[in-house]
């Protein structure tokens, strides 16, 4: 019985240190590229500001001509949902709290009346909501690990085409935002009308000194930009949504390694007690056999 066990156990504590090999390996993985992702962050960084830079003082210039392109709309008809999460697994709550957080926003929006047009970026997002039940209108995957602006540029070119055509009145996204190294967390955004904060279109100390002659008017010039402010939040959304999942990669696959070493522990002290038993039985016969050998002669 007890040799039995012991090879029970010696086979699970062979299975728990291959499992460790591997979680190990894409703690590792996982820890290097955390680096890239937010190095590609601070890179993207300006770019992402003076486009927004622009968008706003041609909103002061002229906010009636900004208005279809900045002002949330009063009725609305139709909407787009945007999910962003990552094409695999073991990530801890990564993928998990942006699908939550899509599924809740389509709640909200179908119940005040509002047609939902869904659009996925990862493969955890598009097998999530099928599963559920929810029409998928297109699934975007195969480059949410390391994205680049071509990337960006094919799935704004994709979402925007409704409300250009007048069929989708808003368009939201929900990501998770890298906002440091120990903290991310889901947002909703409105992409379409640009979302543009209030404080940013009011006349107080951040507003920029000078002169700006825009060319040609204000509300062609938006026109023009949109596009490009749209494939600029995509970017930035795709660069913090891959440092975000390897970061909770990192801290689930270092959460898995310590566990399976406690694990592993946990079965040598069982295996090692087991071991003793079978040898303190074995003792005990050959103390009972000699016994029982001197007493019949």
């Amino acid at each position: 019985m007890a040799g039995g066990q012991e090879r029970i156990l010696r086979r699970r504590i062979k299975s728990v240190q291959s499992t460790r090999k591997i979680t190990k390996a894409m703690e590792l993985i996982a820890a290097s590229q955390i680096a890239k992702s937010q190095a590609r962050i601070v890179a993207n960084r300006p770019y992402r500001d003076g486009m927004r830079r622009i968008i706003i003082e041609a909103a002061r210039a002229d906010p009636a001509g900004a208005a279809r392109l900045l002002a949330t709309p009063t009725n609305v008809a139709s909407a787009i949902v945007v999910v962003l999460t990552g094409d695999r697994g073991m990530s801890g709550a990564y993928n998990s709290s942006a699908l939550r957080a899509g599924e809740r926003l389509v709640v909200r929006l179908r119940a005040e009346g509002t047609g939902v047009r869904l659009f996925c970026l990862g493969k955890k997002a598009g097998a999530f909501y099928r599963f559920r039940g929810l029409d998928v209108e297109e699934s975007f995957a195969g480059f949410v690990d390391k994205p680049t602006f071509a990337d960006a540029r094919r799935v704004a070119g994709v979402v925007a085409a409704p409300f250009v055509a007048g069929e989708a009145q808003q368009v939201f996204l929900v990501s998770t935002r890298f906002l440091s190294a120990a903290t991310q967390a889901v947002e909703v955004e409105q992409l379409l009308p640009l979302s543009i904060p209030v404080m940013a279109l009011d006349d107080g100390p951040k507003k920029l000194k000078g002169y700006t002659e825009f060319e040609p008017e204000v509300e062609k010039l938006l026109t023009s930009l949109a596009p490009r402010a749209l494939e600029s939040e995509i970017f930035s959304a795709l660069l913090e949504g891959a440092a975000s999942f390897h970061t909770s990669q990192q801290r689930a696959m270092a959460a898995a390694t310590d566990n399976a070493d406690e694990l592993g522990q946990s079965l040598s002290r069982i295996m090692n007690r087991a071991r003793q038993d079978s040898i303190t039985t074995e003792i005990m016969e050959i103390v009972s056999g000699a016994e029982a050998l001197r007493s019949g002669k």
